[in-house]
């Protein structure tokens, strides 16, 4: 035998049609339904008011939210999001509370139902994403520390001509020191970049770059023109590890920020298309508020390096036992006689050579160690298990008299 099934709403109807036949009291009904006689009245209250529509259930939401956003900080709020089309709640937050403090703005999370319900959030996959090594930058302690500079990647603007920015930012406080667009990816182009940003705010301690061009090749110690440009200013070049683009993951992090409101769609030609750079710059610096750094902006934490860029780039200084030798146009320097290639980034550059306990010398620019001499002339690049002999390395060996 099946059970009887029954829900609410039959059980009130029921109730209602007995209590219309007028057979039973209300009384002798609410006892027989097992409800109190106060939710029978009301039950027969709403049937006569309303009909079969009243005994349906009713929200219990409160008809007054004394915490509700009013509709003028709402209108803010999604103005600040028209002005910034990829800003999240936490940012819009941070900014509306720079702008006027005095004002109770709601929580992040409100801020995003808000934008959910005005349709101006797009549900993103969430994926499982991997630590980041954070060991490159334990040393970044301060602004000016450390640079990071590297290339966003090209694009085609409208007119179909290739963009190249160079980006330049501090580690430290997040601030975009110069995104330009530069006519090649070359040190040719690079450089006299590099030195205005130099002029302008000062030199780091160090310039972290990946292993590509121009900031690196794969000469001697890892050095190009530009790098050893850098050696002379007094700045340590830091190279990622070549595959681990998150050991900069911070200038990585704004490339991402960058093409999203600055590349996306491309400008007309290459001159509008650096004034739009100019306009994100100004806007990531001054008023995009970094959570990273506390929701504040780079410009209140950046300050210039008090080291300023020379009026003539400083000699290389060595210790006075060391031997020095100069290096040829071609990449070599001449010993006993014999030429040993070197590597070309260091063309006119002064190196050092230092003799150690077995009687080899150990060659340096500067702080950077480029290998080991031996007793019969074999160059060992430091971090290469193979000699390699100097006058068949060198592309065009000389056989004049000794030199030394």
């Amino acid at each position: 035998m099946p059970w009887n099934e029954t829900c609410a709403m039959t059980e009130r109807m029921k109730f209602v049609a007995l209590a219309e036949l007028g057979e039973e009291t209300i009384a002798e009904l609410c006892r027989g339904f097992g409800i109190s006689r106060k939710t029978g009245y009301k039950l027969l209250a709403r049937y006569r008011a309303e009909g079969l529509e009243g005994l349906y259930d009713r929200s219990h939401a409160a008809i007054d939210h004394p915490y509700a956003v009013s509709e003028a900080t709402e209108a803010r709020i999604l103005a600040l999001r028209a002005e910034h089309p990829t800003w999240g709640p936490r940012k819009l937050r941070a900014r509306l509370q720079m702008i006027d403090a005095a004002t109770c703005w709601p929580a992040a999370s409100t801020i995003g139902e808000m934008l959910r319900r005005h349709g101006l959030v797009i549900a993103r996959r969430r994926r499982v994403m991997t630590p980041a090594d954070l060991l490159p930058f334990v040393g970044c302690a301060g602004p000016n520390d450390t640079w990071c500079i590297d290339f966003k990647g090209w694009f085609c603007t409208q007119d179909g001509r290739r963009c190249d920015p160079l980006t330049i930012s501090d580690a430290f406080s997040r601030y975009l020191l110069r995104c330009q667009v530069v006519r090649r990816a070359d040190t040719q182009h690079v450089l006299p970049l590099l030195e205005a940003t130099f002029r302008e705010h000062g030199l780091p301690h160090a310039l972290r770059s990946d292993n590509g061009p121009p900031f690196a090749s794969r000469g001697v110690a890892g050095l190009s023109r530009l790098s050893v440009w850098c050696i002379r200013l007094g700045i340590k070049p830091e190279r990622i590890t070549p595959g681990r683009p998150a050991e900069n993951g911070r200038h990585e992090r704004l490339h991402g920020t960058l093409k999203r409101e600055a590349c996306e769609p491309a400008q007309a030609n290459r001159r509008a298309q650096q004034q739009r750079f100019d306009a994100f710059r100004r806007t990531y610096n001054e008023q995009r508020p970094h959570e990273a750094i506390a929701n504040a902006t780079p410009s209140m934490i950046y300050r210039p390096s008090p080291r300023p860029y020379p009026a003539r780039l400083p000699e290389m200084v060595y210790p006075d036992r060391w031997q020095l030798r100069k290096v040829r146009p071609n990449g070599e320097i001449k010993w006993h006689g014999e030429p040993v290639f070197i590597g070309e980034a260091l063309a006119g550059e002064v190196i050092g050579l230092e003799e150690n306990d077995q009687g080899n010398f150990r060659l340096h620019f500067g702080p950077v160690l480029l290998g080991t001499l031996d007793h019969a002339y074999n160059f060992t690049r430091a971090g290469d298990r193979k000699r390699r002999r100097g006058a068949l390395r060198s592309p065009t060996a000389s056989r004049a008299a000794p030199v030394f």
